[in-house]
């Protein structure tokens, strides 16, 4: 039987999934945007927190909602009107949503002997000036014997569309970072500025192993299809999506035993560029999947 329990870090309240021989364990933080602050599957660890490498500048593994990556400026035009975000990214640009530092609240938990599933919701009811539309963002993450799933449904409470993209944005931990491996399909690479913001698409040709070793990676990529694997000598894990069109987006930070892995449906500055850009009129709601297994 899996158990779910909590538990208080300081002024934070984590909540903890895990198996019955406690070989598999996630914990998430519930006052930080509902993250997953540890994996473990099977005894290997998958993801950790890393010393030196603080929330505040990792966003590790948030909940990217309502854009993914950055918007130039914090400045877009929708509807017919200019909206101005804060500039979270060093007064630059604004950076990977609005949730990642949001309370969610627990609103259903379900335990059997083959998984272990909690559901939390944070709703916009005071939304800031750059993003004016209140919303509830529901999360559903299911530990069971095959590895994750996260489940993300949005739903717009306000009496006007919005636009959305999500993404997720989780660093995955190896002691041999350079002998891995990341395998997706993509025909198009996106050529970013000096400030990451999307300049445009270019041709980009990859259909099976990319190497980590010898690379330093802030790169984005469009998919042509719904599954990432990642293998490294500990575990192998596949990520895949219930959505069309992904985006993938790596990133390896200096000096660190880690990948940020990121599947997203839309790139940076998509609130100006339109790429991969939805609209979510009143009352009406959207749902992602994304499907962690590991071997």
């Amino acid at each position: 039987m899996y158990t779910i329990h909590s538990q208080k870090v300081e002024n934070n309240e984590h909540l903890i999934l895990e198996n019955a021989s406690k070989t598999s364990k996630v914990i998430i933080s519930l006052q930080e945007g509902a993250r997953i602050a540890s994996l473990i599957f099977e005894g290997k660890t998958i993801i950790k927190e890393v010393h030196d490498f603080s929330y505040a500048d990792s966003y590790a593994a948030s909940i990217l909602f309502p854009f993914v990556s950055r918007i130039e400026n914090g400045k877009y035009q929708f509807d017919g009107k200019n909206y101005q975000l804060d500039c979270n990214q060093a007064g630059i640009n604004a950076l990977h949503g609005l949730v990642y530092n949001k309370t969610f609240s627990i609103v259903n938990q379900e335990i059997t002997d083959e998984n272990a599933a909690v559901t939390m919701s944070y709703k916009e009811n005071n939304p800031p000036k750059g993003f004016p539309f209140t919303y509830e963002l529901q999360l559903t993450y299911t530990l069971s014997e095959k590895g994750l799933s996260i489940h993300i449904k949005a739903t717009n409470l306000d009496e006007v569309s919005f636009p959305f993209t999500v993404g997720w944005h989780p660093y995955f931990y190896t002691n041999h970072l350079q002998d891995a491996v990341v395998k997706f399909n993509s025909h198009q690479q996106v050529a970013f500025d000096e400030k990451l913001i999307t300049k445009e698409l270019i041709p980009f040709k990859n259909e099976g192993d990319f190497t980590i070793k010898n690379k330093q990676l802030d790169d984005c990529f469009v998919m042509n299809d719904d599954t990432i694997e990642f293998i490294t000598p500990e575990y192998q894990l596949k990520i895949t999506s219930d959505v069309a069109q992904n985006y993938l987006q790596m990133y390896t930070p200096p000096h660190k035993t880690l990948i940020a892995i990121e599947p997203m449906t839309g790139i940076s500055n998509s609130f100006n560029n339109q790429i991969g850009l939805q609209v979510l009129a009143p009352s009406e709601t959207y749902e992602i999947t994304w499907n962690l297994s590991i071997i």
